[in-house]
């Protein structure tokens, strides 16, 4: 297992984050009784396992099975006799979390409510991570970083971040934030995979330039890069994918890296579920990977993707096979751009 620095902090993760949307009672309500599966017993067994391979990083939120998610959490750290030092804990607010018109968002009000209940539930007194999980088109960000930038003060919460934001809007929160001297977002959690790279177009450029560390969820796109669908794969396969197809991807795009995958994964002896994984790893702009897991036969297979190094032609031509459409201003950008790359300048 590799770490890596959280961004600018001085804080380090492992390349792999035990993701914890599974963990819940089966049948609930909502998406999570589609999603969420994983009793206390099992979730214990998961986390035991995960930080066993050298797991140091657990993401949450409060809204996954109704906070249920939390409270295993905070249950397995507590029966496993985890030292508080050694774990890295993430947690998440802004969605709907009662009946009320103040149980949402990321008004003050809400953040200072949520912040409570989350520790409780995850029972501790801090969480390492605090990142909100959408973004509210009503409260003013200013709002939102003061209330942030107090729970950092206070020592509930230690860095913050965000996480399914345009770009445009992290660059605004990053400038309230130098201007007002408050927190600033650390982090950004969001969907990558090499089915779906549109991350890269304007995120990417700018978590790079100011040193944001990117969490990566659903690198395998709800399952459907898990190897059982697409060419090659087995009839009749099941999985979260049939009742809940989510997040929404091009499946022409999709079958043809599912194919190249497949073969890459035979050259290495790996599954197509491992490449997809290796391939999410080796881009640099990576923090972590959040994985999420069932079974322990899930999560090993996902921890294994750690081991597998892919070679410069392997990613080449996955890079080829799932390469995204030129888009504006990007093209020109490229053609306009490429005699200002560093180089040896040599006079007419």
């Amino acid at each position: 297992m590799r770490y890596n620095q959280l961004g600018r902090t001085g804080l380090f993760v492992s390349e792999i984050c035990l993701g914890a949307m599974t963990f819940g009672e089966a049948g609930g309500a909502g998406i999570w009784g589609a999603i969420a599966d994983v009793d206390q017993q099992a979730a214990t067994r998961i986390v035991e396992r995960a930080f066993a391979a050298g797991v140091n990083f657990i993401d949450t939120a409060d809204v996954y099975s109704f906070g249920r998610s939390e409270k295993m959490v905070g249950q397995a750290l507590a029966d496993l006799g985890v030292k508080r030092k050694d774990v890295v804990i993430a947690t998440k607010f802004y969605g709907e979390t009662g009946a009320g018109p103040n149980d949402r968002g990321a008004s003050r009000g809400h953040i200072m409510d949520s912040v409570e209940a989350s520790l409780e539930r995850l029972q501790t007194d801090h969480i390492d991570l605090y990142q909100i999980h959408g973004n509210d088109a009503v409260t003013p960000i200013e709002e939102t970083l003061r209330a942030l930038d107090d729970l950092v003060s206070r020592g509930l919460v230690r860095y913050i971040g965000l996480s399914n934001w345009q770009a445009w809007r992290i660059a605004k929160a990053l400038g309230v934030s130098e201007r007002l001297g408050f927190a600033r977002y650390e982090t950004a959690q969001a969907y990558y995979s090499i089915a779906g790279r549109d991350l890269e177009r304007e995120i990417v450029p700018l978590l790079t330039e100011e040193k944001l560390g990117l969490m990566v969820w659903s690198p395998l796109a709800g399952g459907l890069l898990s190897g059982k669908y697409g060419p090659g794969a087995p009839e009749g396969a099941e999985g979260r994918r049939v009742s809940f197809d989510f997040p929404p991807v091009d499946r022409e795009r999709a079958w043809a890296c599912v194919a190249a995958m497949r073969e890459i994964g035979a050259k290495h002896g790996a599954s197509v579920a491992e490449v997809a994984l290796a391939y999410v790893l080796a881009k640099p702009f990576v923090t972590s990977v959040i994985i999420g897991a069932r079974r322990i036969d899930q999560l090993e297979q996902n921890l294994a993707a750690v081991k597998l190094q892919l070679d410069a032609q392997d990613m080449e031509r996955l890079d080829a096979v799932s390469a995204l459409a030129k888009e504006y201003p990007g093209w020109m950008l490229e053609r306009q751009g490429a005699f200002r790359l560093p180089a040896p300048f040599e006079p007419k």
